[in-house]
């Protein structure tokens, strides 16, 4: 049965910081060691996108209980933007689908305070993207944005990508997603087998994935894993030319410098996954590298 809901933005604001009755969001989600996780499945290119409806059957193949909370039309691009609005419309399409009129941060908002308002999620997903989420492009990521909001709120997060920049687009697309798609439920496993407080990453941290394409058909085998920094390379340039009336025209061009040692940028063109930690803000060092790092060695493709 297909409901919509029109709600007051302010009553999102108030639930957002306390997620279960008055337990903060932090305490919430403690993931047991055996059976489903309970995963809060988002994106920024829509909730019936190719790519999120994938994610969703692997992930439940795998045994896990996931409900999807996404937008309901493409936010690619939108960054970390919420609340535009005072009112918010849901849509609840399918029993395990809530689509939300908003960017990946109000989907987020809206799955954590209603949609999971009985206990926080142990895990939030935003993915997965076709396109490379790396470097400056991670910065305005929607896929990245959505997992962000999730960080705010104490829920484990990790924003997933498919591509690199230079790689070629398989046909179909859906080739080069299936092993991303199944890389995702292996790094799901390494962090619930190391989870020792029952949290899947440490406090205040994400991961933002990026998965290569492997090979002209996109199935190929990654060539390995690195947990890496976000390259401070801008990627993306754009040049403006005035016509005269009041509008410009604009060409978006890629940039061209060289990877960052260490950086995500430098695994995905060695086909490699990159896994780079996250935090919820922009303070340099907030994140414990060296933590992370320990907890996906030697995680293989």
């Amino acid at each position: 049965m297909r409901r919509t809901r029109v709600l007051p933005l302010a009553a999102l604001l108030l639930c957002t910081p306390a997620l279960v009755g008055t337990e903060p969001a932090s305490a919430a989600p403690k993931a047991a060691q055996d059976g489903p996780l309970h995963i809060l499945l988002t994106n920024d290119d829509g909730y019936n996108a190719p790519g999120i409806r994938m994610l969703y059957q692997r992930l439940t193949d795998a045994g896990h209980d996931v409900t999807i909370v996404a937008p309901l039309t493409n936010q690619s691009g939108a960054g970390t933007k919420m609340m535009s609005s005072t009112t918010i419309t849901v849509k609840h399409p399918e029993p395990w689908v809530w689509a939300v009129d908003g960017t990946p941060g109000d989907s987020v908002s809206f799955g954590l305070s209603e949609v999971f308002a009985d206990h926080a999620p142990d895990l939030v997903i935003s993915g997965t993207n076709f396109g490379p989420n790396v470097a400056a492009l991670a910065t305005h990521s929607g896929t990245v944005g959505g997992a962000v909001a999730a960080l705010e709120q104490g829920v484990p997060a990790i924003a997933v990508s498919t591509g690199g920049l230079a790689a070629p687009v398989p046909e179909p697309i859906f080739n080069a997603m299936r092993p991303t798609d199944d890389f995702v439920v292996k790094l799901i496993e390494r962090l619930r087998s190391r989870s020792k407080s029952g949290r899947l990453l440490p406090e205040g941290v994400g991961l933002n994935l990026n998965h290569p394409v492997v090979g002209p058909d996109g199935k190929g085998t990654a060539s390995g894993v690195s947990v890496t920094t976000q390259d401070p390379q801008p990627i993306l340039k754009a040049d403006y030319s005035d016509s005269g009336d009041g509008t410009w025209k604009v060409n978006v061009n890629v940039v061209s410098a060289p990877a960052e040692n260490g950086g995500d940028v430098e695994a995905i063109s060695a086909d490699k996954v990159s896994i780079t930690p996250i935090s919820p803000d922009w303070n340099a060092g907030t994140v414990d590298f060296a933590k992370a790092a320990a907890l996906l060695a030697g995680l293989r493709p």
